[in-house]
C-alpha cells in the first residue's frame, strides 16, 4: 500500500521553518494577536479581508504576540519618552512661531510702509491660516509612509520658509511664506496624537497628551515674551532668525533620533523582509490594502471633511474648540495695543502681558495630568467597561474658567485697574483653555480609534480658519463695544456652548453608535 503523501507545507508569517496547513488550521497564529481597537490607529490603511479568522492565517504578518518587543507599545519607558518628547518639543516651536512675531509687528509694518490695522493682525494670524490646511495632507501622508519622514520633511520646510519670512522683501512675500510656514510646521500638531497612540496604551494616553499639549498651549504664550526684548533690541527679522535656529535645531535631532512608530508601516517592512528571507511573495501584512496609494490620499483627505459635515460630535466639539482657540489668538493679536494705551506697557514689556496665560496654561496642564487618568480609572472601575465619555468629566469643571476669565480680563483692562488684575483674568483663562481643549482632543482620540487622525484633523482644520480670521476684527470689536464690554459678548459666547460637555457626557456614547459609519 502506498504511503501517504505528506501534507503540503509553507512558510508562516513569521519566517518560522514551515507549518502545515492542518497545522495552521488547528493552531491559533502566534503573530496575530493584538487587539484591533487599542494598538494602532489607522486612517488610510485598512486590514487586509479574509474569508476566515485573520489570526489562522499563516499568511497574514502581525506582530508575534501581545509581547513583540518591535510593537511600540512594548517598546522601553525610554524609548517612548524621547519620541514623544522630540515631537513635544516640536509643537512648542512651531505655535511659539505664530505668535513671536507680535510684539515687533508695528515695525515689520513700518518697515514695509503699511499702516492697515487689518494686515497688521494678519500678518500675525496668517501663520494659523496655514495649520488649517496642513493636516489635510500631512496625516494622510503619514499614514502612507510613515511618521518619521513626514516629520523630518516638513521640519526641513519650516526651516525654509522661516529663512524666508526673515529675508522677505515685501509685505506680500511674507504673508506667503508665514502661510507656508504654518502649513508645514502644524506636522506635529497634525500627527502628534497619532504618535502618541502608537506608543501608548488608552490608560496612559491622558498624561502623555497633557505632556505633549503644553507645546502646542504654552508656545504662543511663551513667544510675545521673548519677540517683544529681540525685536526692540534686534529688529523684527531677528525673531525669524531665531525661529530658523530652533527648526534646524529640531530637523537634526528628528533625523538622529526619531524612530518610525506607526504600525502598519512597521508591519510593512516585516513583511518585505520575511518575504526576502522565506521567499515566500504570498506573505501580506495584517494592515495591507488592495487600494492604491493615489485612492487612499484622497479618501483621507476628504474623511475630515466627511466627518466634520456628518458626525455632530466632531462638528460640535471641532466648534466649541474652535472657538476657545480663536479667543487665544484674539487676546495675542489685541494685547500689545491695549496694555500700550491702557497701561503704557513699552514694546519690549508689552511682552509680560501674555505670562498670565502662560501660567493659567501649565496650571490647567497640571489639573488634566493629574485628573484625566485617574479619574477614567476610577470610573472604569465603578461601571466596569471604559468609555470615552469619562474623559469629559474634568471638562465639566475647567469649562467654567474661560467665560470667567474674559469677564474678569476684558472689566478689569476697561477700569484701568492695576495691570497684575487683567493678567490675573488671562490666567484663569488659560486654565480653563487648557483644561477644556486637552480632554475633548483625548476624548476624540478614544472614541475614533480607527479615524483618530481624520477626527483631530478635522478639529485643527476648523480651529485655525477660525483662529485665523477671528482675531481680525479684535480691535475693531474693542473699538465699537469698549474693552469690557467686548470681552463680555465672547464671555457669552462661550457661556452659551457651556452645555456641550454635559450633553456629550450624558448622550455622547448613544449618538456615536447612531451615527456609527465606515467614512
Amino acid at each position: 500500500m502506498p504511503e501517504p503523501s505528506a501534507p503540503e507545507k509553507q512558510y508562516n508569517a513569521n519566517g518560522r521553518d514551515s507549518v502545515t496547513l492542518a497545522e495552521s488550521e488547528k493552531a491559533p497564529s502566534r503573530i496575530a494577536e493584538s487587539s484591533d481597537d487599542t494598538t494602532v490607529q489607522v486612517s488610510t490603511v485598512q486590514p487586509v479581508n479574509n474569508d476566515n479568522d485573520p489570526a489562522s492565517d499563516p499568511l497574514v504578518v502581525d506582530w508575534d504576540g501581545p509581547d513583540d518587543p518591535e510593537n511600540p507599545r512594548n517598546w522601553p519607558a525610554r524609548k517612548k519618552v524621547t519620541i514623544v518628547g522630540i515631537v513635544a518639543v516640536a509643537s512648542l516651536v512651531s505655535p511659539l512661531a505664530s505668535s513671536m512675531v507680535a510684539p515687533g509687528v508695528k515695525l515689520l509694518m513700518d518697515d514695509f510702509g503699511n499702516d492697515s490695522p487689518l494686515l497688521s493682525s494678519f500678518t500675525v494670524s496668517s501663520y494659523v491660516l496655514g495649520f488649517a490646511f496642513g493636516p489635510l495632507f500631512l496625516a494622510p501622508l503619514s499614514e502612507l509612509y510613515g511618521r518619521s519622514p513626514v516629520y523630518i520633511c516638513a521640519w526641513i520646510c519650516s526651516l525654509c520658509f522661516t529663512i524666508g519670512c526673515a529675508k522677505a522683501p515685501s509685505l506680500a512675500a511674507f504673508i506667503v511664506f508665514r502661510v507656508l510656514a504654518g502649513m508645514s510646521g502644524v506636522v506635529s500638531l497634525a500627527n502628534g496624537g497619532g504618535t502618541i497612540v502608537d506608543v501608548y496604551d488608552v490608560h496612559q494616553r491622558g498624561l502623555a497628551m497633557s505632556i505633549f499639549a503644553m507645546g502646542p498651549l504654552m508656545g504662543p504664550v511663551i513667544g510675545p515674551v521673548g519677540g517683544g526684548f529681540l525685536s526692540q533690541a534686534k529688529g523684527w527679522r531677528w525673531v525669524f532668525w531665531f525661529l530658523a535656529i530652533l527648526f534646524g535645531f529640531t530637523s537634526t535631532v528628528s533625523i538622529l533620533f526619531l524612530k518610525e512608530t506607526y504600525a502598519p508601516i512597521l508591519l510593512e517592512r516585516k513583511t518585505k523582509r520575511l518575504i526576502q528571507e522565506t521567499g515566500n511573495t504570498e506573505l501580506h501584512s495584517k494592515f495591507g490594502s488592495k487600494k492604491s496609494p493615489k485612492t487612499l490620499f484622497w479618501t483621507a483627505i476628504r474623511r475630515p471633511l466627511t466627518m466634520l459635515a456628518t458626525d455632530p460630535i466632531v462638528t460640535i466639539l471641532a466648534l466649541y474648540i474652535a472657538v476657545v482657540f480663536a479667543y487665544l489668538y484674539l487676546l495675542f493679536t489685541t494685547f500689545p495695543t491695549i496694555f500700550a494705551e491702557q497701561y503704557h506697557f513699552s514694546r519690549g514689556t508689552q511682552g509680560l502681558a501674555y505670562i498670565g496665560l502662560g501660567v493659567g496654561c501649565l496650571l490647567g496642564s497640571f489639573f488634566t495630568a493629574l485628573t484625566s487618568d485617574r479619574v477614567l480609572q476610577r470610573l472604569t472601575k465603578k461601571h466596569g467597561k471604559t468609555k470615552p465619555e469619562f474623559r469629559l468629566v474634568s471638562v465639566m469643571i475647567t469649562c467654567w474658567a474661560v467665560p470667567g476669565g474674559l469677564f474678569w480680563y476684558g472689566w478689569a483692562a476697561d477700569k484701568r485697574v492695576h495691570w497684575i488684575v487683567p493678567i490675573l483674568g488671562t490666567t484663569l483663562f488659560g486654565f480653563g483653555l487648557f483644561g477644556t481643549m486637552m480632554p475633548v482632543q483625548t476624548y476624540l482620540i478614544d472614541s475614533y480609534k480607527l479615524y483618530a487622525a481624520s477626527a483631530l484633523a478635522a478639529t485643527t482644520l476648523l480651529r485655525s480658519l477660525i483662529g485665523a480670521l477671528l482675531p481680525l476684527g479684535g480691535l475693531n470689536l474693542y473699538k465699537k463695544l469698549g474693552i469690557g464690554w467686548g470681552n463680555s459678548l465672547l464671555a457669552f459666547i462661550a457661556l452659551a456652548m457651556l452645555p456641550f460637555p454635559f450633553l456629550f457626557y450624558r448622550f455622547g456614547e448613544r449618538i456615536r453608535v447612531k451615527f456609527r459609519r465606515e467614512y
